[in-house]
């Protein structure tokens, strides 16, 4: 009877005290800042996955981006929309911006929040391989809007459209599944419209904007979203925050990746490979050519390159070479300067912000390049050309004076020294002869005649 008295008073004493909140857990920031590319999206998704391992409740996602490059925007996306563990995008500090790309991945993420003073927006996909050609297979690099674009053809126009339709296609279907506005969303892909954080909260495009981290993690405690296929409810408040700085791997990645490094990288790749084959042995600029090559190599696997640059690039440097080899008055040198000077100018195959070799790195490399091929390596050549002058393959040709009658075996002056000589025809006192060939220390000789 007792024991059944107590059961009923704990039960009851239950029912009247408040529901638990949910436990505190660890959130993991992550920090992205500058252009979007290869680096930016290694270091996104093993972010995200480092939160899923070690149980992270939230990722917080701080984006302050112009823009850059549609596979790296798409990846970290897939990565965002498969996390187990919520992400919140975080425009901040004041001052920042999520446009082109930026934008696509705040509309993917589960919580969306800017500071006051930042914008969104501006997510045309960009022409890329220079004016006029659109990206091809749809979607684009998402840069910034262009307006006043050149004159396209129907072809190009065509493509244009297919890589806007698809863009819009997909931050409609990005706004549909966070439930914001998707309308606007299309908007800031066709017409390159841009909101200040204001203006996002009220036309539904973000969820809060919080002047600093603090009172982001305050406004959105209790918010429920769903991530990993169920509904979770963030417990923000007081949590602790780890920021993952990028690694190595990532910094080394991010400078790799950086066009203006690879561009340096591949040249120094070809010259150093030149070298070693005019200079067999040399082993050093063959070493660092080899490595320098491969890396810009890796590097162009995963930035968007034009190859018909890479080729203009080669053809230029192969038509310097030959000026340095024969002389063509200037035309062979001024056709390999023009040739590589526009394989520089279009070698990255996108006008995404951040992702363009610098024009003073191609002025300054195209000139040194044309006087290292056509004044160095063609001084080099001549060098190498020119008759031997001292040593003993110097006696080739040489002439010299008999010094006493004789046939077959005699001894003849070279350069005022006495070396003993063979001769095929018999040979007078004080006749020149050539050095035709050298056996020890006995020298073959003709008649000059």
């Amino acid at each position: 009877m007792f024991r059944h008295l107590l059961a009923s008073t704990l039960l009851a004493l239950s029912l009247l005290a408040p529901a638990a909140e949910a436990p505190v857990a660890h959130i993991v920031q992550l920090d992205v800042e500058g252009p979007i590319g290869p680096a930016t999206s290694d270091y996104v998704t093993r972010g995200l996955d480092h939160a899923a391992a070690g149980g992270a409740g939230l990722v917080l996602l701080r984006l302050d981006t112009p823009g850059g490059l549609d596979s790296a925007m798409r990846d970290i996306i897939k990565g965002i929309l498969a996390s187990p563990v919520p992400v919140a995008c975080y425009v901040a500090p004041s001052g920042a911006r999520a446009a082109s790309a930026g934008t696509y991945i705040m509309y993917a993420c589960h919580v969306a929040a800017m500071a006051p003073g930042t914008n969104l927006g501006a997510a045309t996909p960009v022409a890329i391989g220079g004016p006029g050609r659109p990206s091809p297979g749809g979607g684009g690099d998402a840069g910034s809007g262009k307006e006043g674009r050149p004159h396209r053809s129907p072809e190009q126009g065509a493509m244009e459209r297919k890589a806007v339709n698809d863009a819009v296609a997909y931050i409609r279907g990005l706004a549909q599944l966070r439930g914001r506005n998707a309308d606007w969303a299309e908007r800031a892909v066709r017409e390159a419209a841009s909101l200040s954080a204001e203006a996002a909260l009220k036309q539904n495009v973000i969820d809060v904007i919080a002047p600093d981290r603090a009172a982001l993690l305050r406004l959105i405690h209790g918010r429920k979203v769903k991530a990993g296929g169920a509904t979770v409810t963030l417990a923000t408040r007081g949590a602790a925050v780890t920021v993952v700085e990028p690694d190595w791997r990532v910094r080394l990645l991010a400078v790799i990746t950086n066009p203006n490094v690879a561009y340096i990288l591949m040249l120094i790749g070809i010259y150093g490979l030149l070298l070693e084959f005019y200079n067999p042995g040399s082993i050093v600029p063959g070493t660092v050519g080899a490595i320098s090559l491969l890396l810009a190599l890796f590097a162009f696997q995963v930035l968007p390159v034009n190859y018909a640059g890479m080729a203009l690039i080669l053809l230029g440097i192969g038509l310097m070479v030959g000026e340095a080899f024969m002389p063509s008055f200037g035309m062979l040198g001024v056709g390999g300067i023009v040739a590589f000077v526009i394989g520089s100018i279009i070698l990255m195959d996108t006008e995404a912000p951040g992702f363009g070799i610098h024009g003073g790195i191609i002025a300054g490399v195209s000139m040194a390049s044309a006087l290292f091929f056509i004044f160095v390596v063609g001084f080099f050549i001549k060098a190498r050309r020119a008759p031997v002058v001292s040593g003993a393959e110097e006696l080739a040709g040489a002439e010299a004076v008999v010094l006493a009658d004789f046939h077959g075996r005699g001894a003849v002056r070279v350069h005022g020294e006495r070396w003993n000589a063979v001769a095929e025809v018999p040979l007078r006192a004080g006749q020149r002869v050539r050095v035709v060939g050298r056996e020890g220390l006995t020298l073959k000789v003709a008649p000059l005649d």
